[in-house]
């Protein structure tokens, strides 16, 4: 495990994951990572792998350290604990087929 990373996932979502989602495991997961420093519970099961595999694409010690500094403010601001219908985040169910991420890579 690393510092940052994707954050794991139960073990029980693996077969649910299609070929896009699964990009998220080329790295060693993370106690943060992109998609908690950048909404957290308040995004979609599609849009946290959105993140997760574009951080895959493109780490660096800039991006790195941009996400620990996210990490702490929205820690410290307590955003992003509670999605819209749960307490904490839904269970990850699969993704529908022609479902997409809405989320827009940064660069």
């Amino acid at each position: 495990m690393s510092l940052i990373g994707p954050r794991p996932l139960l073990i029980e979502y693996l077969p649910k994951y299609n070929e896009f989602q699964r990009h998220r495991h080329d790295v060693r997961p993370g106690l943060t990572g992109y998609a908690q420093a950048h909404g957290r519970n308040t995004v979609s099961w599609e849009d946290k792998f959105a993140m997760d595999v574009w951080y895959t694409k493109h780490i660096t010690f800039k991006e790195d350290i941009k996400i620990i500094f996210a990490t702490i403010n929205i820690v410290l601001k307590h955003e992003g604990i509670s999605s819209t219908s749960s307490a904490t985040m839904e269970k990850f169910k699969g993704t529908p087929e022609g479902v997409v991420a809405k989320w827009e890579a940064p660069y």
